[in-house]
């Protein structure tokens, strides 16, 4: 199979949205058919299991690849770019050669916001983060009369443990108001296994995601790829997923840039990892009854850090608004005061020229923005009056504390709104 990226690329650059002027060089999610939305149901047809309602991936090569597959393993590496991702992976295996007839490269669209909490929820529900309401990083609950982190379930400012909005009421396993992934799988006897670093396996945030699945947790990437390896290789009964996350590159490309060599290392020991502990090892009956999928949630683009973007030199704009922005620094949910809209968007436009595109999130929400499908209850009041989509490499530090970043994500660049979907037949 081949590298199919140069085919469909130029159509994930040209398809836009109807109605919505999201600035030069945006990069519309692609929900029909291209985006990491459509993954969910193409899981569920390949295993034999009734899927959410949205499109499955529109890649024939891909669908040609399954036949005799019996399990699925997904392989997600936070914050990794489609460019990132074909030029750091390139020679490192014959197993991963793009050229390969075993291998397919192709391009996807991540969701918008294009963040984790948003783009993971998407893939274990397969619903659109209109529909699933998880809509950044930090978004304004009203029901419990506070702007919470979606990664840690904590207030927004909350520097202590993670977890204490379950202090308000806050329940992970019934906060979402669609089905997740794992009750589709259940429901026709398709083995559910994820597999999660320590520190995250009992999170809010994957106890909300990993109903109806076995979680394994790893230390190291031994204990990881080793795990998997075993797993892979017991008896199969009955179709069988097996999911991977990795967050270390996002961790390390936030800190230090996403082309940075530490987080082009981390991706490269990850990668021998897996070829050296897991794909080396395989049995020949499992290689022939596996399919390997390596994919990203979305990239980072660099930021360098600047005063002008930190929020505590602008009163007069937070005089304007009822709350501080939420949502992501570069995907900004604004709420003005009242009478104080036009001020707020002459604000932006006087003190950061071309550096923000400000969209009525009413109209936002309509256009598909978020996705389709009918929006969750709550969806209208997570994304405040106006949208504030970064233009180049603007972004907004509204934290009161030092802004550490030197790479983000959630806005729709192509370096963190494109990504890759890497399948690959081992045997």
């Amino acid at each position: 199979m081949p590298d199919i990226t140069d085919n469909l690329l130029p159509g994930l650059y040209t398809s836009k949205l109807e109605g919505l002027d999201l600035g030069e060089g945006a990069i519309h999610p692609a929900y029909d058919g291209l985006s990491i939305l459509n993954l969910p149901a193409s899981l569920c047809h390949w295993l034999g299991a009734s899927g959410p309602p949205h499109p499955r991936l529109d890649i024939p090569e891909l669908d040609a690849m399954v036949e005799g597959i019996k399990q699925v393993i997904v392989v997600l590496i936070d914050a990794v770019s489609h460019d990132r991702f074909r030029g750091w992976i390139a020679g490192m295996a014959k197993e991963l050669d793009a050229e390969s007839d075993r291998c397919l490269l192709a391009p996807l669209t991540s969701v918008v916001p294009s963040t984790t909490s948003s783009a993971l929820t998407t893939i274990w529900t397969g619903r659109s983060p209109a529909e699933h309401g998880i809509l950044g990083y930090e978004i304004f609950l009203k029901e419990y009369g506070l702007v919470a982190n979606m990664i840690t379930h904590a207030p927004m400012a909350f520097e202590g443990p993670g977890g204490s909005l379950y202090n308000a009421g806050f329940q992970p396993e019934t906060a979402l108001p669609v089905p997740m992934l794992g009750k589709y799988l259940t429901s026709a006897d398709v083995e559910g296994h994820a597999f999660l670093h320590y520190s995250i396996g009992r999170s809010g945030l994957s106890r909300m995601h990993y109903a109806g699945v076995e979680k394994h947790m790893f230390s190291g990437l031994a204990d990881l790829w080793i795990g998997v390896r075993d797993l892979a290789q017991s008896s199969l009964e009955n179709p069988r997923l097996i999911w991977v996350y990795y967050g270390a590159v996002d961790g390390v490309s936030h800190r230090y840039g996403p082309n940075s060599e530490r987080a082009r290392g981390e991706f490269i020991t990850f990668i021998q990892a897996m070829l050296q502990n897991f794909i080396g090892d395989l049995s020949p009956v499992t290689r022939r009854q596996t399919l390997l999928l390596i994919l990203t949630d979305h990239g980072q683009i660099p930021t360098a850090r600047d005063p002008r973007y930190e929020l505590h030199m602008h009163p007069d704009l937070v005089g304007s608004l009822h709350l501080l922005p939420t949502g992501e620094n570069r995907l900004l949910y604004l709420y003005p005061r009242p009478g104080r809209v036009k001020q707020v968007i002459e604000y932006f436009e006087h003190t950061w020229p071309q550096c923000f595109n400000l969209v009525p999130s009413e109209k936002a929400l309509k256009m598909g923005l978020f996705g389709p499908g009918t929006p969750a209850m709550e969806a209208r009041d997570r994304l405040g009056d106006l949208i504030a989509v970064s233009q180049g490499d603007a972004y907004l530090w509204w934290a009161a504390k030092e802004n550490p970043l030197l790479g983000r994500h959630g806005g729709l660049s192509p370096e963190e709104m494109l990504v890759p979907l890497m399948a690959v037949r081992l045997g």
